[in-house]
């Protein structure tokens, strides 16, 4: 019989694991369904109303990324440090890239989209909604990291475990 006991680090690592998976696929969800929405068909107007509409902040992200990513980035940080070997390796790698992704997010991707939703549609709106897609893939591209990170100090995890 297989032993179920895991340790709150253990749980956290869960945790850490199933909220960047989907924070990963939801991001690439919105940057291919939802994102073009905010422009017209050629990229180079800036539809203002459509982002609103959406309001993915406020319907999803909060509830996904804003706050749980965020605390399970931090509870993570500190976890990872208690861990050895390959465990701490890969978990403090994971943990950093989602901090490094957090950092981002909170110093320039929420407070941009928020600016945005608020202006008009002209030549420098849709430049900085165009920048800020383009940097959205650095956001995904950090997010992934942590997510393979994570998952391989998952499977670390379970070795020790089962030793």
């Amino acid at each position: 019989m297989m032993n179920l006991k895991l340790s709150v680090g253990g749980i956290l690592l869960w945790l850490f694991v199933l909220n960047l998976g989907i924070a990963f696929g939801a991001g690439l969800y919105e940057h291919r369904i939802v994102l073009p929405r905010w422009f017209d068909a050629t990229g180079m107007h800036w539809n203002p109303e459509g982002a609103r509409q959406d309001d993915v902040g406020l319907r999803f992200w909060a509830f996904v990324s804003t706050g749980p990513l965020t605390l399970l980035t931090l509870a993570s940080l500190f976890f990872a440090t208690q861990g050895s070997g390959p465990l701490r390796l890969w978990w403090l790698g994971a943990a950093l890239a989602a901090l490094a992704d957090r950092v981002l997010t909170f110093a320039y991707f929420i407070p941009t989209l928020v600016r945005l939703m608020d202006m008009p549609d002209s030549p420098a709106a849709a430049e900085t909604a165009l920048r800020w897609s383009q940097l959205n893939h650095l956001r995904h591209t950090l997010v992934a990291v942590a997510w393979l990170a994570s998952l391989q100090a998952l499977s670390w995890l379970r070795l020790r475990s089962a030793a």
